[in-house]
């Protein structure tokens, strides 16, 4: 039995959770809501009430820093899947807020007996202006989510504590979770024939759990599935298979024609996509 903790145990952190604890792993699992430490605690999960302070030595303060060591107490793994709200520049003082907590979690992590660490990150780290992306590519981001990425990354990376495996995953797509639901009705929108990039939960389960039992550490991951068709396409008739209104795209728009490789998850880690949920 692998004991595992798991930081941030939300739409992809609560369901990892569960199927880690149904393949015979001790799991423990942090939220930053009390009214949801009772929901992990009946799913079998070890809960603990975790939240980051983006200011240095303030963890005291809040009375979290014994849940944090506690949370990582004798366990082998540590999965950091904290939720984009959280990488956000703060206006007050200018600081990277996602990368500080990540740079004050470090030394907690030194101090435990953690010694993997998997890195939930997004292909966002790559820009737009890449057609073919593999792990090779420089991390490139647009965005400043991305931007903060690629520094707690580097972080984790660099530090010889642990050894750290960086995925990143691209659209996150459920049974609950789908960007047609937005994009239904809509008018003029752009990238028609931009290639989707996509990762459906259970896959991201998946690879997560080939990861852990394959011991791929000191690695870096892009995890989209290998199906990309045009975003006018895929979405028009995802929109016609759920009987919403169609979108409409401008072919006027600016196209984007990033696709995101998974030749290593599949060769490295022999994995195979659930392409049926797609």
């Amino acid at each position: 039995m692998t004991k595992i903790s798991i930081l941030g145990c939300g739409w992809l952190g609560f369901p990892l959770a569960k199927r880690l604890i149904e393949k015979g792993n001790s799991v423990n699992g942090s939220t930053t809501s009390e009214n949801k430490l009772s929901i992990l605690k009946n799913a079998g999960i070890n809960p603990f009430l975790v939240t980051l302070s983006e200011v240095e030595g303030n963890f005291e303060s809040e009375g979290t820093s014994e849940n944090i060591i506690n949370f990582l107490a004798e366990s082998e793994i540590l999965i950091i899947d904290i939720p984009p709200k959280l990488r956000a520049v703060d206006p007050s003082t200018e600081k990277k807020a996602f990368v500080e907590k990540i740079k004050n979690l470090i030394p907690f992590i030194e101090k435990s007996a953690v010694k993997k660490v998997l890195f939930v990150s997004s292909t966002s780290v790559y820009g737009d202006d890449n057609d073919f992306i593999t792990e090779e590519t420089s991390a490139n981001p647009d965005t400043e989510s991305g931007k903060q990425l690629v520094l707690a990354e580097n972080l984790l990376r660099e530090n010889q504590n642990f050894e750290t495996t960086i995925v990143r995953f691209g659209g996150l797509i459920g049974e609950d979770r789908h960007p047609v639901k937005f994009l239904a009705g809509k008018e003029n929108l752009e990238n028609p024939d931009a290639p989707i990039n996509l990762i459906h939960l259970k896959d991201c389960i998946g690879i997560i759990e080939a990861i852990i039992n394959q011991s791929k550490w000191n690695e870096v991951f892009n995890a989209a599935a290998p199906f990309h068709p045009s975003r006018e396409t895929y979405y028009t008739q995802k929109a016609k298979d759920l009987n919403l209104v169609l979108p409409k795209f401008s072919s006027e728009k600016t196209n984007i024609k990033k696709i995101i490789s998974s030749e290593k998850i599949e060769t490295v880690l022999s994995y195979k996509f659930q392409l049926d949920e797609y």
